[in-house]
C-alpha cells in the first residue's frame, strides 16, 4: 500500500506543481495581456512548428540508431524498430516521472528481446553521460556569449546556498556509499554488487566500442536536431523571429535544463522561457506564447509516438 502511495505521489506531485504554476502565471496576466497572448497564438506561422515536429521525429530515429552501437558492444541486437519504440516509450514515461523513462527503455528490451536489464540500463547511462557533456558544451557556449544576462537569471532562480548544501550532503553520501559497497558483507550489498557488474559492462560500452566516432557523430546530430527544433519555432512569431542566435542558445539551454529536471517541463518550461526572453526585450506575452507553442508541439509528438509505441510493441516485439 505504501509503495502504491509513493508511486502515485511521485507522478501526481510534479504534475500538480506544474499545473499550479501554470494557473498562477495565467491568473497574474491582465485581460489585455491574455488578449495579446491569444493574438500571438492565432497569428503564429505553424509551418515552422510542423518543421520542428519532423525534426523531433528525426531525433528519435537518430537516438534509436545510435543505441545499436552500445547494445552491440554487450552482444545484443534488438533492431532499429524495437529501439525506436523503446525510445518513444521512454520519452512518454518521462512526462510523468522525471528520468523514469530510462528505466522503462531498458525494461522494453528485457521484455521483448530478453536483453539483461542491468546491461541495457548501463548502455543508457553511458549515453546520458555523453549527452550530459554535450549539454555542458551548450551551457559553456551560452555563458561565453551572454555571461552577464545568464548569471543574473540563474542567481534569481537558483538558490545557491541550498545547492551548496545539497552538494555537500551528496558528496558525504557518495563517500559513504563507496565504503559500504567496498567493505560491507550484507546480503543486499552483495546482490547490488552482482547487478553492478552488468551495469558496468553497459556503461563501459561507449569506451570499448570500435565505432566511437560514429557514435559521437550521431550524438552531435541528435543535439543539433534538438537545437534546430527549438530554433525553427522562433520564426513562427513576429515578436521573436528577429532575436539573435546567442539569445536563442541561452533560451535553449534554460529550456533544456528545465526539461531535464522536471517531468517534461510541464508548467515550468513556458514560464522560464518567457522570463529569459523578457531579459532581451521580448514582451512577456510573446515569450509565454512562444514557450507554450514549443512545449505543446513537443508534448503532442511525445504522446502520439508514445501511445503508438505501447500499441505496436506487443505485435512487433514477439520473440516466438
Amino acid at each position: 500500500m505504501k509503495n502504491k502511495i509513493g508511486t502515485y505521489a511521485s507522478v501526481l506531485i510534479p504534475i500538480l506543481l506544474g499545473a499550479g504554476l501554470t494557473y498562477y502565471t495565467y491568473a497574474s496576466f491582465s485581460d489585455v495581456q491574455r488578449a495579446q497572448m491569444k493574438t500571438y497564438f492565432i497569428s503564429a506561422n505553424y509551418n515552422y512548428v510542423l518543421g520542428s515536429l519532423f525534426l523531433a521525429i528525426f531525433s528519435y530515429a537518430l537516438r534509436a540508431y545510435r543505441w545499436k552501437y552500445t547494445l552491440a558492444q554487450i552482444g545484443s541486437y534488438p533492431g532499429f524498430v524495437i529501439n525506436f519504440l523503446a525510445v518513444s516509450v521512454s520519452y512518454f514515461v518521462n512526462l510523468s516521472v522525471p528520468r523514469a523513462g530510462e528505466i522503462s527503455r531498458a525494461l522494453v528490451l528485457k521484455k521483448y528481446k530478453e536483453v539483461p536489464f542491468d546491461k541495457a540500463f548501463g548502455t543508457i547511462i553511458a549515453e546520458r553521460i555523453v549527452d550530459f557533456f554535450l549539454l555542458l558544451t551548450f551551457i559553456a557556449i551560452a555563458l561565453l556569449l551572454e555571461f552577464k544576462t545568464l548569471k543574473t537569471f540563474l542567481l534569481q532562480h537558483i538558490p545557491v546556498q541550498k545547492l551548496i548544501l545539497v552538494a555537500v550532503i551528496g558528496c558525504v553520501g557518495f563517500v559513504a556509499a563507496i565504503l559500504i559497497y567496498k567493505y560491507s558483507t550484507w546480503k543486499f550489498v552483495i546482490l547490488i554488487k552482482s547487478k553492478f557488474e552488468g551495469l558496468k559492462e553497459g556503461v563501459l560500452s561507449v569506451y570499448q566500442m570500435p565505432n566511437k566516432f560514429r557514435f559521437l557523430g550521431l550524438t552531435l546530430l541528435i543535439w543539433l536536431s534538438y537545437f534546430l527544433m527549438f530554433y525553427l519555432v522562433i520564426f513562427s512569431l513576429e515578436a521573436t523571429k528577429s532575436i539573435s542566435l546567442s539569445t536563442v542558445i541561452v533560451a535553449f539551454v534554460i529550456g533544456g535544463l528545465t526539461m531535464t529536471f522536471t517531468n517534461g517541463g510541464f508548467g515550468f518550461f513556458p514560464v522560464l522561457i518567457a522570463e529569459i526572453l523578457f531579459l532581451y526585450k521580448i514582451p512577456i506575452e510573446a515569450g509565454n506564447a512562444f514557450g507554450w507553442i514549443v512545449w505543446i508541439s513537443q508534448l503532442l509528438i511525445t504522446v502520439v509516438l508514445g501511445v503508438i509505441a505501447f500499441l505496436v510493441l506487443p505485435i512487433v516485439g514477439r520473440n516466438k
